[in-house]
């Protein structure tokens, strides 16, 4: 009995030692948090500054008017390496050979770096491995090289490159023909890129923006967390600089008028959209191949073009082609000749594979939707609603086994055209049967309106008017119109 007492006492002591030591580290732990060192920006970690680059982008020139050049950019695709500046200590990554695309990159700098000063310096370039000498790359529309200030106290910069309706480009995102060099040989390149400080609780928020802004609790990660209650959690509205104590109204609210309201630009966020900036999301389903062999497809260097052309024009391209984690992309089932009229297979293909029989499907309101089958009973290639497009994978083959013709922009400037018809491009010059050919009398007259929407145009380069010609012209990148694909009926 008395072994039993003295046993439970024993229990009861070390219970009450380990509740004490618990209470006096919380205790602790708060004390840092309640009495902020006014010179120490973050009491609870030693803070370190990255650098991460995640995907480059050449921007080659695709309208066909390359004057003299070098011999080298001629024959050879860019070796590119980033240099990174922090706090004037240089950081330098691998090379990247013979490529003008660079995807999930991940190559990152980090800095130790000191704690009781707000602001770190950054500079990022982008180079080119030459001989005899090494070139410097566009990505900025202020010169080459990209020059921020990192806040510790925000987590965010400013700069060549920050969160505000005035950067045309968007944040963590670099673009060299922001200075208007865009039909320019001048080394242009888009960057993604992101900056980001070690973060005691892991969700991404400073320690003094959850004290001195937030009200939120330094040692719990609040990720997903909605405090008040307007459909966004608090690291998106962090990010993008809204309230996370505040309502809004998101579902309403598009700054940029691309027909994305903030509520789609959170659950398109992990595919890169940006709520200051125009985002064209396109869903891409293929039809199988046919028993002999044939495919329909958009082929990848047709694919790379369209984001040059869009993303170049600060029209960010996002192609959800069955790459994407969570993709919508389809394969649909071989159809030697699918019908086009009203309420027939493309209709059925419409229903089945983009909206999955739900009239209120989310992507609706958010993606154009692409197929490309093998054969249609109607025109090769039109738009069959007002968000939705066919190409006829037998049509454009023909086209493009033109031995005068390219193939990645027959199908590239095809898929522009199409997609053109979505963006509410009205009137069209030259978009009649009377302007195909250079014996017609229309071809000539429509020639200034120098864009695929032409015909004089489409399947020999791939890009929109600019309207810089003085007469018969129209300006399509300022024209064009992200929210017409969300109305309803058909094209």
């Amino acid at each position: 009995m008395k072994k039993t007492m003295i046993m439970n006492i024993i229990t009861l002591f070390m219970v009450s030692l380990l509740l004490m030591s618990t209470t006096t580290a919380l205790s602790v732990k708060k004390n840092q948090i309640n009495n902020l060192v006014e010179d120490d920006l973050d009491p609870l970690v030693n803070l370190e500054v990255t650098v991460e680059i995640n995907k480059i982008r050449s921007f080659e020139k695709i309208d066909q008017q390359i004057p003299s050049v070098e011999i080298i950019d001629l024959i050879s695709d860019p070796d590119f390496y980033v240099k990174v500046f922090i706090n004037n200590q240089e950081f330098r990554s691998e090379v990247w050979q013979n490529t003008k695309y660079l995807y999930g990159i991940g190559w990152s700098a980090t800095l130790d770096v000191p704690d009781d000063e707000e602001f770190v310096d950054i500079k990022i370039q982008l180079w080119d491995r030459n001989f005899p000498s090494d070139r410097l790359c566009d990505i900025s529309k202020n010169g080459k090289d990209v020059e921020l200030k990192y806040s510790l106290k925000t987590g965010h910069w400013t700069g060549d490159d920050e969160r505000t309706n005035e950067d045309v480009s968007g944040y963590g995102r670099l673009n060299g023909c922001d200075d208007g060099s865009i039909y320019k040989l001048s080394r242009d390149c888009e960057m993604w890129f992101n900056i980001y400080q070690n973060d005691y609780d892991g969700d991404g928020i400073p320690y003094w923006t959850e004290v001195n802004e937030f009200g939120t609790d330094p040692v719990l990660n609040n990720i997903g967390e909605d405090f008040d209650n307007d459909e966004i959690p608090i690291e998106w509205e962090w990010k993008w600089g809204y309230d996370p104590n505040s309502w809004d109204n998101h579902s309403n609210i598009d700054p940029e008028i691309d027909g994305l309201n903030n509520v789609e630009e959170y659950i398109t966020a992990k595919w890169g959209s940006d709520p200051f900036i125009r985002d064209l999301f396109i869903e891409l389903d293929l039809m199988d191949e046919s028993p002999r062999g044939e495919k329909s497809e958009l082929p990848e260097g047709a694919k790379e073009l369209l984001y040059t052309v869009f993303d170049r024009q600060n029209v960010v391209y996002h192609l959800d082609d069955g790459k994407w984690d969570e993709s919508g992309s389809e394969i649909i089932p071989f159809d030697e000749a699918t019908n086009d009229d009203k309420d027939g297979e493309l209709d059925e293909i419409y229903w089945k594979y983009f909206l999955h029989d739900d009239p209120s499907n989310w992507r609706k309101g958010v993606f154009h939707y692409s197929v490309i089958i093998y054969n249609c009973t109607g025109p090769g290639g039109h738009a069959f609603r007002v968000n939705s497009f066919q190409m006829s994978s037998k049509y454009i083959e023909k086209k493009a086994s033109n031995p005068i013709l390219n193939r990645d922009i027959v199908f590239a400037s095809a898929h522009m055209h199409e997609t053109g018809h979505t963006l509410g491009f009205n009137p069209i010059p030259g978009h009649t049967r009377l302007a195909l050919y250079p014996w017609q009398p229309l071809w000539w007259l429509f020639r200034p309106y120098k864009s695929c929407m032409n015909y004089g145009y489409m399947y020999v380069m791939v890009d929109y008017s600019d309207g810089s010609r003085p007469i018969i012209d129209l300006d399509d990148w300022s024209r064009m119109d992200l929210t017409f694909f969300q109305r309803s009926g058909w094209h």
